[in-house]
């Protein structure tokens, strides 16, 4: 079968850049091992090498003239121009990487990896991960590699959750979390909702352009005064375990607050009054037509709750906390630079010299002792 990810799952996968290697590759050679990569980076006991540098640069290159439309010597260009911040990344990454295996977190993600990879298959209509992985294959996707990076990603999510999300909710008092709330009362106002339903049109395997002059006539039929869900029970092709939802649900979507929309979604919806619909929307993989079945308007009066206030706390304070916990990592940590990125890396990085020069890794320290 011919695999397709799903908006999500694409979204998901494009979305996380940082898939890990292992240390330098060797090999020998009529006796004698060779080093076939650079240690870009040694990390307590791990190294970022020079492959995978070049592999994250290609990835950022590929993003940049698919997304920005620009050419190959202008992506790559501009990502060089990065690269000292994106070896700072892949050390921050590396050090989260070690802290959730520190914390013990690898069962517990791959419980998740499993989860999200069994909620892909049954979204294509397959029921169990194996035949997903083959299906995967035989559309040149790397199941590994995707694997892999939900991982990655995951476990960084997981340690920053575990050590800083959830002490500082937790961690504001009751007194904090009320004056808070006295001094950002717009904040907790009921916003404007909206109900909506869809016709999604694929753009897989399909010309693109036919796709979206397709999305052009469903509108102009809608417009003209047919019924959204026989046009939709007709023609989206939402799916879920497999089977096309809207013959069931007339294509329905759900109720949203506005502000919870993505931004082009709000453009869109702006201007349309209920029972309208929106001209065609390109998304990741196709063409969606939304249509307004109902608007709710935002609310006057703020309503106090303790969960919602700490969590607008937590949201405000979230990326200097993350920032200052990443700043612990890296001067608890032995991190040493090869020359070439010496001194363009490590004023990012911000470790405090004297504390910096006095680490070594632990397999260094063992060396030292003396018999």
């Amino acid at each position: 079968m011919r695999f397709r990810l799903s908006s999500i799952a694409t979204l998901f996968i494009v979305g996380c850049a940082m898939v890990f290697s292992m240390a330098s590759t060797v090999f020998a050679q009529e006796g004698e091992a060779t080093v076939i990569d650079e240690v870009v980076a040694q990390v307590n006991d791990d190294v970022i090498t020079l492959s995978l540098l070049k592999r994250e640069v290609r990835e950022r290159v590929e993003v940049l003239m698919q997304e920005k439309k620009m050419t190959e010597q202008q992506a790559t260009a501009e990502v060089m121009k990065h690269q000292a911040e994106l070896i700072a990344t892949l050390i921050n990454e590396r050090l989260l990487l070690q802290k959730g295996k520190e914390l013990d977190l690898a069962s517990q993600i791959e419980a998740e990896v499993n989860s999200r990879m069994l909620e892909i298959a049954r979204e294509q209509g397959i029921n169990s991960i194996a035949k997903l992985e083959e299906a995967m294959r035989q559309s040149k996707i790397d199941p590994v590699a995707v694997k892999e990076t939900m991982r990655t990603e995951m476990m960084k999510q997981a340690v920053m959750q575990q050590e800083v999300d959830r002490p500082l909710y937790l961690g504001f008092k009751t007194d904090e979390v009320k004056a808070y709330f006295e001094s950002h009362k717009d904040l907790f106002r009921k916003p404007e909702s909206i109900s909506l339903s869809e016709i999604y049109l694929s753009s897989a395997d399909k010309d693109d352009a036919a796709v979206k002059a397709r999305a052009v006539e469903l509108v102009a039929q809608l417009r003209a005064g047919a019924d959204f869900k026989a046009v939709a029970s007709a023609n989206s092709e939402r799916t879920k375990n497999g089977e096309r939802t809207a013959p069931k649900d007339g294509g329905k979507v759900g109720t949203f607050e506005i502000p919870n929309l993505r931004e082009d979604l709000v453009n869109a919806l702006k201007d349309v009054k209920v029972g309208g619909v929106t001209d065609p929307i390109k998304i990741a993989d196709g063409y969606q037509i939304l249509r307004v079945d109902e608007r709710t308007a935002a609310g006057t009066t703020p309503e106090f709750n303790d969960n919602v206030v700490r969590q607008a706390i937590l949201i405000e304070r979230q990326g200097k906390e993350r920032e200052k916990y990443l700043d612990n990592l890296r001067n608890e940590a032995y991190i040493k630079l090869t020359d070439v990125y010496r001194a363009d890396v490590e004023p990012l990085l911000k470790i405090k010299p004297a504390t910096a020069a006095a680490k070594t890794p632990d397999k260094d320290k063992k060396k030292e002792k003396k018999p």
